[in-house]
């Protein structure tokens, strides 16, 4: 059996260990979080496998790829090369979208530049490039008795043209239609000169059977009109108006316009030669002027520059200014005041319509200002006009080149659809383009399942049908992966930054499929987050598809049926941190199941489990969010019950986060706390006892890599006082401040407390050395010679939270916070971890321990999102007992969630669907676990009926 032998592993907390992994398997690795599972998939073998790749390349490659660093490994063998689908890949630029990523979009545009056909936007008329022999042909099709041909010269422009009639009789045209009337070019004909008039040379009369004669007339009118040609059927009427010339020929009546041009024939729009560049709102070609191609425009909103109309100018009714009343804005606002009738003492609601206008937007009127200093020193006065807040704002936001003041005059603005495009982000003329009379927008907007459909059904001319052949086979085999993956509820334009980490890396893998690599290491990082159940499948046969083409696939994992599934699992542990790092149980699923080692192969078994809770709480107060409708929400009222633990659940895309955090969440926030943050469509929200509102999400603890989980969760603080209080601090004179390494003073100023100095490699990685000054300990020696039990404050730093605990334990407001950390399964991280190694599900459990360790109202409402991400069986079953905590301090908790064992485990659900996109966005059933699982419709009650019933 061909392996991937791996010799003397020890990065980061891996304790030397050995590993021959099978090659064209599926293999899952799990264990607890923290035991090592991604410090060996990701951080020693892609990383090897990486490596050895990029070090191939020449030197002058390798600067543009950034070299991985070489992982401590004895050896590896059997190495392919290695691919990574992680988390952490999605795009957060605003023009990245599904299409774009999956590269469907390219071959859209290219689709659309080559068999698409272009209409005017003003007058629906299918524009068409026709050689003047085409054109005879169709006019022979369209007419059945004698037509005359003419040459449009002048459309709807102003002027007399005397000279253009002098020209047209010298070079043989008799006779010319002004405005409709047939007049002879020798004639004198008297027009206005203000007037748009139009003029056609009249060069024929002919009859449909004599082609010659058609044709010569045809490309005669062409020449002249340069391009155009106007067909009109019946008797000219010399001197008089003919009525319904500009009637189309289906309605029986007189006349057609023909373009050997890409114009249309009517009003003369031009349109160049489809290019695949005119489709992308990323080129200057396709993309809307007003919005650059992105969809949207911030707007400055006079409900957010004044959100309190019962307040007045000088109660600070105009948020956008600090303080609107001292100082000259007092000043200027008091004479806009005087001049429109209205006082900086009347509240807004009684304006006037014209003096709330005058004031939001300005006027032309001419107003005296007389400014002067509060000392009296200064005196200045002027006449001018007032421009308005919103259009100052918008001025100073233009002018600014303040970062943070740009940000501040940002809360005043709302983001709106471009008014141009209407959020299209192209231009007109290329949203006119069809296919199967449909816009590449209209395609893009449907959702994959829809989209697989219409083009399953295009139907296409042989010429189109044979030019589209390669790139609709393309097209089709990408919207099946995506498909196959569970995404069929997305749509191609939806932006690549609102996609959940799961998804995106399921796209990912989508893609990945599409390229049929064979012989290729794929190491993914639980793909099944996000996933319902009934979706699992989906995501499982196609990893085994992935294998089935001759690849390597590792999976670290914690989902159940994945883990049954594998051909394959390594189970490491057996606890967290310095505790983990072992190989405990390797083998077949059954193998681990039967493994009396591992934690993993209990809780497989059923030696371990999560016990249905013996009773649950019967909620008694409601908040209601009555007639959602934002995105997929089919208008629905929604009960929350209040201090319980609420589980929201449903398929991907059947509206879960739409309600908890586009509508309740923004909702309570403005209601509560003034926030400037839009509500998703709602009619009204009724917030029942509630008066705080906490998102615990999986975003990072901070920004920098200073930040860590001792300074997030006040530990540090506390640790500061304590240092500050020994006799050795005292004696030194030395306050908490000096023990931080964020200010000068303490820390050491080599590295500015970083303990690390970054060396730019230019072709090489970046290269992080020890600080030579302080050998990697932050501070300087004389904050460094203050001692607590032995222990230095950085020594504190490069403690776990275990290993603090025991030092602590005697220090009540110490041992209680470190003692949430324990709770909630981070005893393994260490107290100066940097925040940008945490993974998100440990960030999350770091912001749970915040917030339990705060003095609670019990009036709080919390909202999660998958906070199992990450979490192994054993870890889950803390978590709940950390959210059921929550709940006893009279809190409300909301979680969105998949997992069944915390959904079993909860007070109450509302499970949405029935399906995703379009076809979810309803209530499916809603109350405890027992009935949910009788509720037939429910995907959900049907998966956790075994669980309810077995335990």
């Amino acid at each position: 059996m061909k392996v991937l032998s791996i010799k003397g592993a020890r990065q980061h907390n891996l304790k030397n260990i050995n590993i021959d992994i099978p090659r064209d398997k599926l293999v899952v690795v799990t264990g607890l979080s923290g035991s090592g599972k991604s410090t060996l998939a990701f951080d020693t073998i892609y990383a090897e496998g990486q490596r050895r790749y990029v070090e191939s390349l020449s030197a002058y490659a390798r600067q543009f790829l950034g070299l991985m660093n070489k992982p401590d490994v004895d050896s590896i063998e059997g190495l392919s090369p290695a691919i990574s689908i992680d988390q952490k890949t999605t795009s957060k630029n605003p023009r990245s979208t599904v299409g774009t990523i999956t590269e469907i979009y390219d071959y859209l545009r290219l689709l659309f530049a080559r068999v698409g056909t272009p209409f005017c936007p003003d007058h629906n008329i299918k524009i068409t490039k026709q050689s003047p022999q085409a054109i005879s042909e169709q006019i022979a099709l369209d007419f059945k008795n004698d037509v005359i041909i003419l040459s449009p010269v002048v459309r709807k422009k102003k002027g007399t043209y005397e000279q253009l009639l002098i020209d047209l009789n010298k070079n043989g045209y008799m006779r010319v239609r002004i405005d409709g009337v047939i007049h002879r070019t020798d004639e004198k004909v008297n027009m206005d000169r203000y007037k748009m008039h139009d003029i056609d040379v009249v060069i024929d009369r002919v009859t449909i059977n004599d082609e010659q004669r058609l044709s010569e007339a045809v490309e005669s009118a062409i020449k002249y009109s340069k391009g155009l040609v106007i067909v009109q059927e019946g008797l000219e009427k010399q001197g008089t108006k003919q009525h319904n010339i500009k009637a189309n020929i289906k309605d029986n009546t007189f006349e057609k316009i023909y373009s050997s041009n890409m114009s249309c024939p009517e009003c003369g729009m031009v349109f160049e030669e489809l290019q695949p560049r005119m489709f992308s709102f990323n080129s200057p070609f396709g993309a809307c002027e007003e919005c650059s191609g992105l969809g949207i425009k911030m707007d400055f909103d006079p409900d957010l520059i004044i959100p309190d109309k019962n307040k007045s100018i000088a109660d600070g009714a105009i948020s956008v200014y600090r303080n609107a009343i001292d100082g000259w804005r007092g000043k200027y606002l008091g004479a806009v005041a005087k001049h429109h009738g209205f006082s900086v003492f009347t509240p807004i609601k009684e304006f006037t319509k014209e003096q709330y206008d005058a004031l939001m937007y300005g006027s032309d009127d001419q107003i005296k200002f007389n400014i002067s200093m509060k000392n009296g020193d200064a005196q200045w006065s002027h006449k001018g006009t007032w421009e308005g807040l919103i259009p100052q704002s918008e001025r100073l936001y233009q002018q600014t080149e303040s970062d943070y003041r740009r940000k501040e005059l940002e809360k005043f603005m709302r983001v709106s659809a471009c008014p141009s495009c209407d959020g299209n982000r192209l231009k007109r003329k290329v949203l006119s383009v069809k296919v199967s009379d449909k816009s590449i927008i209209e395609v893009t907007n449907m959702s994959i399942r829809d989209s697989l459909e219409f083009f399953e059904n295009l139907k296409l001319n042989s010429k189109n049908a044979e030019i589209a052949k390669q790139i609709l086979k393309e097209i089709r085999s990408r919207l099946e992966f995506l498909e196959k993956v569970g995404l069929n509820y997305l749509t191609l334009s939806r932006g690549s930054a609102t996609l959940s980490g799961g998804e995106a890396q399921r796209i990912r893998l989508a893609t990945q499929i599409g390229s049929n690599l064979v012989g290729v290491l794929y190491i993914l990082d639980e793909p099944s987050i996000g996933l319902h159940q009934r979706n699992n499948h989906k995501l499982i046969s196609t990893l085994k598809r992935l294998r089935d083409l001759g690849n390597t696939l590792i999976v670290v994992e914690h989902d159940e049926d994945t883990i049954r599934s594998a051909d394959y699992v390594i189970d490491i542990g057996p606890g967290a941190g310095i505790h983990g790092g072992k190989i405990i149980a390797h083998g077949t699923p059954e193998e681990i199941e039967q493994n009396p080692e591992s934690l993993t192969g209990k809780y497989m078994s059923g030696q371990l489990s999560i016990d249905v809770p013996k009773s649950r709480r019967k909620p008694k107060k409601f908040m209601n969010i009555i007639g959602c409708k934002e995105h997929n929400l089919k208008n629905i009222d929604v009960k929350i019950p209040l201090s319980v633990l609420t589980l929201i659940t449903g398929v991907s895309g059947s509206g879960k986060s739409t309600l908890i955090y586009d509508i309740m969440y923004k909702a309570l926030m403005k209601k509560l706390h003034g926030s400037k943050m839009r509500p998703g469509k709602h009619n009204h929200i009724e917030n029942g006892k509630i008066d705080k509102v906490i998102v615990i999400d999986q975003s990072p603890i901070g920004k920098t890599p200073r930040s860590n989980p001792a300074t997030y969760t006040k530990v540090f603080d506390e640790i500061r006082k304590l240092f500050a209080s020994t006799q050795e601090a005292k004696v030194r004179g030395y306050s908490p401040g000096r023990f931080s390494f964020n200010v000068k003073g303490g820390r050491c100023e080599a590295c500015q407390g970083d303990g690390l100095i970054k060396i730019e490699m230019n072709f090489l990685p970046d290269v992080f050395v020890q600080c030579e000054e302080c050998k990697g300990q932050r501070y300087n020696k004389e904050t460094l010679a203050v001692k607590y039990k032995g222990k230095s404050i950085s020594d504190i730093l490069n403690m776990s939270v275990e290993e603090a605990l025991e030092l602590f334990k005697n220090i009540p407001i110490l041992r209680r916070k470190l003692n949430l950390l324990n709770r909630v399964g981070l005893e393994y991280i260490k107290l100066g971890q940097s925040s940008i190694t945490l993974s998100g599900g440990e960030a999350q459990r770091i912001k749970l321990t915040r917030e339990l360790s705060k003095k609670d109202t019990g009036k709080t409402l919390y909202l999660l999102d998958e906070p199992t991400t990450g979490l192994h069986f054993h870890d889950v079953k803390k978590l709940i007992k950390v959210l059921n905590d929550l709940v006893d301090k009279g809190n409300s908790v909301v979680v969105i969630e998949h997992n069944l064992d915390v959904v079993k485990s909860a007070d109450h659900v509302i499970d949405l669907g029935p399906e995703g996109g379009d076809e979810g966005g309803y209530i499916v059933a809603e109350g405890t676990p027992e009935e949910i699982a009788k509720e037939k419709k429910s995907y959900t009650g049907q998966y956790i009926k075994g669980l309810l019933i077995n335990d």
